[in-house]
């Protein structure tokens, strides 16, 4: 299978999701659209896309970001494999005309979230998960309601049984965290609902089952294609 990933800041990788690529035996390819004139893959070429997160905004008027959209929707209808990861999740939800609107809680830390639908087994009820936002996405109305938040209700979604978007980031493994904070160290500090700051993210002890969750979303958008 070859794995197109779409990164969007330097400091937001695949993390995990490389792994699991590792793990079966599948091709990664990444791609840093934000970079490289908006260089992306064809729908042709790819098995899977992964959708990170960036500081842009899918309401943001940029080429590259509309191109995105027109590659999702191509890879939508052809009933690829896709997760989406925050501004990726939002993207997704863009994609099929739903709104992308300011949160009304900037959640920037670690903080749990909560399960709302058993489709996909063996998920526990309540994870720990480092949250990097101050906008959401607009659960589609065929979408199965995955996570919620205390602060955030739209926090995860299933579309269909090979589509996942999540707000929030299971793929950052601890040298990852550490990547995207002192990289991004003031992000924190301003009107955070969370009230955590840069050395309390990176200080704060790493949920190991975030990796093991994520294989086990892969698989499962993976398992039908």
């Amino acid at each position: 299978m070859r794995i197109n990933v779409l990164q969007h800041t330097p400091n937001e990788g695949p993390g995990s999701i490389r792994e699991w690529s590792k793990k079966h035996g599948h091709e990664m390819y990444i791609y840093h659209p934000y970079q490289f004139d908006g260089v992306l893959p064809s729908e042709e070429e790819t098995d899977m896309l992964i959708i990170l997160g960036g500081p842009m905004s899918p309401n943001d008027k940029i080429d590259w970001i509309f191109e995105e959209r027109v590659l999702i929707k191509k890879l939508l209808d052809k009933n690829i494999p896709i997760f989406g990861a925050c501004y990726g999740a939002q993207q997704i939800a863009k994609t099929l005309g739903y709104s992308v609107t300011k949160s009304p809680h900037k959640e920037v830390g670690w903080a749990p979230v909560y399960l709302k639908s058993n489709i996909i087994p063996d998920i526990p009820d309540k994870l720990i998960a480092l949250h990097w936002h101050e906008e959401m996405f607009e659960v589609p109305d065929n979408a199965i309601h995955l996570f919620s938040s205390d602060l955030v209700n739209n926090q995860g979604y299933l579309l269909g049984d090979n589509v996942i978007g999540l707000q929030f980031h299971f793929e950052p493994q601890q040298d990852d965290i550490r990547e995207i904070v002192i990289n991004d160290f003031s992000y924190p500090e301003d009107n955070n609902s969370l009230n955590q700051n840069s050395q309390d993210i990176i200080s704060a002890p790493y949920p190991d089952e975030n990796t093991e969750i994520m294989f086990k979303l892969l698989d499962f958008i993976s398992s039908h294609y």
